[in-house]
């Protein structure tokens, strides 16, 4: 048998809907800011889905499912993934601020922290704000969160995707889990459970 071989479904282990709804989740959670485009809103809805987050907000023009162009890129993940909508992302940003949670625009502004310098606060909820494609985060939004972070790219462009950089921030913020360094009820294979 090829040392390399592609695992069938069975062994990926995959739950079902239902059990993700009930299964415990890892304490981040995903504001999109006005997102334009139903391609990156479905595929923050299937990265979200992957590492087994909290909530999306979708708040302003943001598209909420059900919609063919956003399932497109979901491919199912608007079933298990919990969101909301909020009129506002400046509001979204206040509420969760006022239920304890520690809130970061993702976005190029003076005074951001590198991504590969962020780690999530031990036993506290983290919410990652991603704006437009266009305009970004709205300033307002920006003034409004605990922090900043941004992520180094070294070419000619001045941004990632939107739904490339959801990708890297939660892998980032994923990772001390990963690693073991802050204690998880999320069955991770290789890490020590609480």
């Amino acid at each position: 048998m090829p040392q390399h071989r592609l695992k069938t479904m069975p062994e990926l282990g995959r739950m079902s809907p239902q059990a993700f709804k009930q299964s415990p989740k890892a304490p981040f959670c995903l504001v999109l800011d006005n997102v334009r485009s139903m391609h990156n809103i479905g595929s923050c809805f299937r990265t979200s889905d992957a590492f087994r987050i909290e909530c999306l907000y979708l708040c302003g023009i943001t598209a909420v499912p059900p919609h063919r162009e956003i399932e497109k890129a979901a491919l199912g993940a608007t079933l298990s993934v919990d969101w909301q909508y909020r009129e506002d992302s400046l509001a979204a940003v206040e509420e969760l601020k006022a239920k304890g949670c520690r809130v970061y625009a993702v976005e190029q502004v003076h005074g951001s922290i590198p991504l590969q310098d962020f780690e999530p606060e031990e036993g506290k909820m983290t919410a990652f704000v991603f704006g437009n494609e266009v305009a970004g985060v709205r300033q307002e939004v920006v003034d409004a969160c605990h922090g900043a972070l941004e992520i180094p790219q070294f070419g000619t462009k001045h941004s990632f995707n939107l739904s490339v950089s959801a990708g890297i921030v939660l892998w980032q913020a994923f990772r001390p889990i990963l690693e073991g360094r802050v204690p998880t009820v999320l069955p991770v294979p290789g890490c020590p459970l609480p």
